[in-house]
C-alpha cells in the first residue's frame, strides 16, 4: 500500500470559512483517498459542522498548540494509525494538489528522513523571513536539509514520535517544534525544508500578543534547561537575550518578555535529557549550532 498519511488540524471554532477551505484542499489532493485519515481538534470551542469523512475531537479546554496536536496524534492511533502525520494550520490552504503525493515519495525514498517542512507563503507566494528555518540564506526556494522545521505546515514519520515521545503539552505555545525537532536530532533523524511542499498563509505577526512575549521567553528557557548541554545553557540564553533586545521589542512586549524569561528560570521543566555532543556538532555543520 505505501506510506498512509494522517492530517491533524487545530482549531479554536474562530475561523469556520478557512477551516472549510482547507479541509477542501486535503480533500482536493490527487491520492487524497489513499488511506488518509483527517482529524480536526475543537479547542475548547464548538466545531463548524464538518464533511463526513473528517474524524472530529472536542476538547473541552485549549490545551494549547501541543497539547492539541498531541490529542491528534492520539486519535489517529486509535483510528488505525499512519506511517506519516502531517499537521496543518487551520487557516493555511493546500494549493497544489500533487502535495500529498511528494509527501509520501519523500518519505518512501528517504527512510532517514523523519521530518519535513513545508514552504509556507501568503496569497501573493512571499514568504516571511521567519519562515525560513535556517541561518544565513533566506531563499525560500532552496530545499535542504535543517534543523527545524514550520509548525503551520510540516509532516513527521510516526516511528519518530513513537521513538521521542511527543510534543511538550506543558509548553502551550512556542518552542514546541524546537523542542521535538532537537529530540528527533539527536536520535538520528534528519528534517528537510521542502520548498515544494507549499501551504499557503496569512501573513501574520508572531509577538502580536504581550502573552506571546511571555511565553515566548518562558519557554525558551525551558526548552535550553531541558536538552542543551550544561555549559551551553548560559551561552545560548546569553545570546538570545542580546538579539531580543536588538530587535527593540515595544516596551510592553519586553516587560512580558522578561517576566517570561524570570518564570522559566525559577520553574522547572522536566525532563532534563540534554543532547549529544555529536548533535551539536551536526547542528552546527548544518549552519545552526543549537547557541543560536
Amino acid at each position: 500500500m505505501g506510506v498512509t498519511l494522517g492530517v491533524v488540524v487545530l482549531t479554536m471554532g474562530t475561523r469556520p470559512v478557512e477551516l472549510g477551505a482547507l479541509l477542501e484542499s486535503v480533500r482536493a489532493q490527487e491520492d487524497s483517498g489513499a488511506g488518509v485519515r483527517t482529524v480536526v481538534v475543537g479547542q475548547g470551542a464548538g466545531l463548524p459542522e464538518l464533511p463526513d469523512w473528517v474524524d472530529a475531537v472536542e476538547l473541552p479546554e485549549n490545551l494549547g498548540i501541543p497539547g492539541g496536536r498531541n490529542v491528534g496524534v492520539e486519535r489517529l492511533r486509535e483510528l488505525g494509525g499512519a506511517d506519516v502525520l502531517v499537521v496543518l494550520d487551520d487557516d493555511g490552504l493546500l494549493p497544489r494538489t500533487d502535495t500529498f503525493r511528494l509527501v509520501r515519495e519523500a518519505f518512501e525514498q528517504d527512510p532517514g528522513l523523519g521530518i519535513a517542512s513545508f514552504r509556507i507563503a501568503d496569497e501573493t507566494g512571499f514568504t516571511q523571513r521567519r519562515h525560513v528555518p535556517r541561518i544565513g540564506s533566506s531563499d525560500p526556494l532552496r530545499s535542504g536539509p535543517v534543523t527545524a522545521f514550520l509548525g503551520g505546515g510540516h509532516a513527521i514519520r510516526m516511528s519518530v514520535v513513537d521513538e521521542v515521545g511527543l510534543f511538550p503539552a506543558e509548553f502551550f505555545y512556542a518552542h514546541e517544534e524546537t523542542d521535538f525537532a532537537w529530540r528527533a536530532l539527536d536520535a538520528g533523524w534528519r528534517i528537510d525544508y521542502r520548498a515544494d511542499l507549499l501551504l499557503q498563509h496569512p501573513r501574520t505577526d508572531p509577538a502580536r500578543h504581550a502573552s506571546s512575549y511571555r511565553m515566548t521567553a518562558r519557554n525558551r528557557v525551558w526548552l535550553v534547561k531541558r536538552r542543551l548541554p550544561a555549559v551551553l545553557v548560559p551561552v545560548h540564553l546569553g545570546v538570545w537575550i542580546g538579539f531580543t533586545l536588538l530587535r527593540r521589542p515595544p516596551l510592553a512586549g519586553l516587560k512580558a518578555w522578561w517576566g517570561g524569561f524570570f518564570e522559566g528560570v525559577r520553574t522547572p521543566c522536566p525532563p532534563r535529557r540534554p543532547m549529544r555532543w555529536s548533535t551539536v556538532y551536526r547542528m552546527a555543520r548544518l549552519g545552526r549550532p543549537p547557541v543560536l
